[in-house]
């Protein structure tokens, strides 16, 4: 059986980190090539129009562009006759937006911030649709059935036994919140839990791709570990 090509993306965001960052997390997963970069709303378009840049297929959307609204892009998009799919990113809450760009066809609507297997979730259910309608001219009410049922949620975040949604949420949000690495002894200083708890749990915001760990050096005694928050904040 041979390998599908990869999904062609475009990454659009005006915040060079968010960016970065977003383009790596695609080109972590599996089934995905990341074929452009854009940083704002006329970097896309010329994006789409370079025929040095392979066809897109999936575009992931920020709504605020320092040269436009991300609404305004999907239009500009339609009106080309262009049909990638697309996943907003952004922070956007706004309920009008949301409904405006779903009325425009966004396949998922990730709000920042947001965890590494958050984002990998809403890819890999994409993935899964997008697999089902591949290479077809026709298909059955059984396969658009099929093919829309990936892109629903598969329910409630699954942690490892004995770990507490509410309390991975505190010492993420407390992680978030320092610029500079922090250990484990002084998230549990200021979360009020025991050493071991918040090194758990900050253990699984590395593990998820949220966070990283490295040796702290120079810190007299025994040697100790430092967490960093790696999304954008």
């Amino acid at each position: 059986m041979s390998v599908p090509a990869p999904i062609r993306v475009l990454v659009v965001d005006d915040d060079a980190i968010a960016l970065t960052a977003h383009a790596e997390y695609v080109r972590r997963l599996d089934g995905f090539e990341v074929v452009a970069q854009a940083h704002g709303m006329q970097a896309a378009l010329a994006a789409l129009h370079d025929p040095a840049i392979p066809a897109v297929q999936l575009i992931l959307l920020d709504m605020n562009l320092t040269d436009g609204h991300g609404l305004d892009l999907l239009r500009r998009i339609h009106g080309l006759g262009l049909v990638p799919d697309v996943v907003a990113i952004t922070a956007v809450r706004d309920v009008q937006v949301v409904r405006s760009a779903i009325a425009l066809g966004i396949t998922a609507y990730l709000i920042k911030p947001f965890t590494f297997a958050a984002f990998r979730e809403k890819l890999e259910n994409y993935r899964s649709y997008h697999s089902v309608l591949a290479d077809r001219t026709q298909t059955s009410q059984d396969a658009i059935d099929r093919a829309l049922s990936q892109l629903r949620p598969t329910g409630k975040l699954v942690l490892p036994k004995g770990m507490l949604p509410e309390t991975l949420r505190a010492v993420a949000d407390w992680l978030r919140s320092h610029q500079h690495p922090a250990s484990a002894t002084e998230a549990a200083a200021e979360l009020a839990m025991s050493r071991v708890t918040a090194r758990r749990y900050m253990d699984h915001l590395v593990e998820t791709g949220s966070a990283s760990k490295a040796p702290r050096h120079g810190s007299p005694g025994r040697p100790e570990l430092e967490y960093h928050w790696l999304l954008p904040r």
